[in-house]
């Protein structure tokens, strides 16, 4: 039996089967962090969603394209080339319409599987606290245990110590009525 058997079966049944549970749980968690890649186990499409999502949320994307923007504007309005797209830029704003049509459902999947993600991490979250909550448990129960063990030796202690006072004042008062009276004068 463990040690911590006797405090455990104190908690209600279900307290105890979920403690068993987690406890059980955590091992298995640990191993699977320990071993899992964040990536493994993904489709095709939510690696590509997820590489998609990156590239469009960083900042060389958004210099690269603002670069991309700024010549094709400058290309259209200067009269070093022929204007291809004239203001009001026309094809511009209907690539840029494409661009984000075609990224937003990247995205969108990309942030569907991370929410997922945190899901699973919430809940886990929550089971480690309520395990946490009933390891606290069990220790404040361990030592209100050793807290009424303690208390009981030194009551104990303390009622012996009375008994032997006790018994010392019985034998000094016994010496002290026989002692003048035994003596001889």
């Amino acid at each position: 039996m463990k040690p911590d058997a006797k405090i455990a079966r104190d908690f209600a049944p279900g307290d105890r089967r979920l403690l068993d549970e987690l406890r059980a749980l955590r091992k298995g968690v640990r191993k699977q962090a320990e071993h899992k890649a964040p990536t493994e186990g993904l489709t095709l499409g939510q690696k590509v969603a997820d590489r998609v999502a990156a590239a469009m949320g960083s900042w060389p994307f958004i210099i690269i394209q603002s670069a991309m923007l700024a010549v094709w504007i400058a290309l259209n309005i200067t009269v070093l080339v022929q204007h291809w797209d004239p203001y009001p830029f026309i094809l511009l704003n209907l690539a840029l319409s494409f661009q984000a049509a075609y990224a937003a459902p990247f995205i969108m999947m990309s942030q569907n599987r991370q929410q997922q993600v945190d899901r699973k991490e919430a809940e886990n979250d929550y089971k480690i606290n309520i395990k946490a909550e009933l390891e606290i448990e069990l220790l404040h129960q361990k030592i209100d245990e050793l807290r009424e063990k303690e208390v009981l030796v030194l009551t104990k202690a303390i009622n012996d110590l009375t008994d032997v006072i006790n018994r010392q004042a019985a034998l000094s008062a016994i010496d002290g009525r026989e002692g003048p009276q035994s003596q001889p004068e």
